[in-house]
């Protein structure tokens, strides 16, 4: 009896994981839903700045500085939280690879989410650790310290070359170049045949397209490694919540085979009992029955 109730309390606490489980993959799933709706939203954005450089630089391409001998920078993408499967090791993976190929110096890390903290908590090349979104709401606060954080870097460096790594569709790390920005616009074609109006000096233009793009891109970038975190997440979850299941059942199982064994063994007892006490009323005279008989003189 004792072994069955132990398997039975062993489910009980599996099945009530089980619920804590699926309704983090409920949660996650309503994430993503919403997210859906920011990354459409600040894709067209920045695809819209993008044209607007492409037909500026057009005319003025000596506007665009180099960024030749500007230290690099890697601003990386990773989860505040956990259960999202190796989302935060292939970040550093990609990493590590692109390190491995570059000829430039020792690059500069600003590591975005707690989870990556961890994973890069002895990394001397880690200039900045900053707090990651759990929710879409938690964006606009996580992008104003990583702008404080360049502009802090920009003040002691100089020039910076800024490069983001972060999970894209379908699950790929894409890797951006944000600063200097609109590096594949140069040397085009100009698509008009007149330059365009503007109400600002050429470089006082770009200043201000560059600021309202990098804004754009760090939302675009944070809003899909957010939804990227979250389709992991439900991924990485439903495979857990299938290897409980499998274990609940495996348990109801045992538990079945041995309340089996016990009501087998309950009825071995009842059975014999019942042997026991017809023997004992066969051992006894019948109730009423005639001594045998009685002699009496004369």
């Amino acid at each position: 009896m004792s072994r069955r109730r132990e398997l039975e309390s062993h489910r009980h606490a599996l099945d009530e994981v089980r619920s804590i489980m699926n309704s983090m993959k409920t949660l996650a799933y309503m994430e993503t839903r919403k997210l859906a709706r920011f990354v459409d939203a600040q894709r067209a954005v920045t695809e819209s700045i993008e044209a607007v450089a492409a037909d500026f630089l057009s005319f003025h391409p000596d506007t665009l500085p180099g960024a030749d001998t500007a230290p690099p920078v890697y601003l990386l993408m990773g989860s505040e939280r956990g259960f999202c499967g190796d989302f935060n090791h292939a970040l550093v993976h990609r990493l590590d690879s692109i390190v491995d190929t570059q000829s430039s110096g020792k690059p500069i890390l600003i590591v975005v989410g707690h989870k990556l903290h961890t994973l890069l908590e002895d990394d001397a090349r880690v200039t900045a650790r900053i707090d990651g979104a759990s929710v879409a709401e938690e964006a606009t606060v996580v992008l104003g310290r990583i702008v404080s954080e360049l502009s802090s870097l920009q003040e002691r460096h100089g020039m910076l070359s800024v490069y983001g790594l972060y999970h894209g569709g379908d699950n790929e790390i894409v890797t951006q170049r944000l600063l200097p920005p609109f590096q594949d616009h140069l040397d085009r074609p100009p698509q008009y045949t007149h330059p365009p109006v503007l109400n600002l000096s050429p470089a006082g233009f770009l200043i201000e397209l560059t600021e309202h793009y990098l804004f754009a891109a760090l939302h675009a970038m944070l809003y899909a490694s957010l939804t990227a975190e979250n389709h992991n997440r439900i991924s990485h979850l439903e495979g857990a919540i299938r290897y409980l299941d499998d274990g609940s059942n495996e348990l109801a199982r045992k538990c079945n085979a041995l309340r089996q064994e016990e009501i087998i063994e309950e009825i071995e007892v009842i059975l014999l009992s019942a042997d026991s006490l017809q023997e004992g009323l066969q051992g006894q005279p019948a109730s009423g029955a005639a001594g045998p008989p009685v002699k009496h003189d004369g």
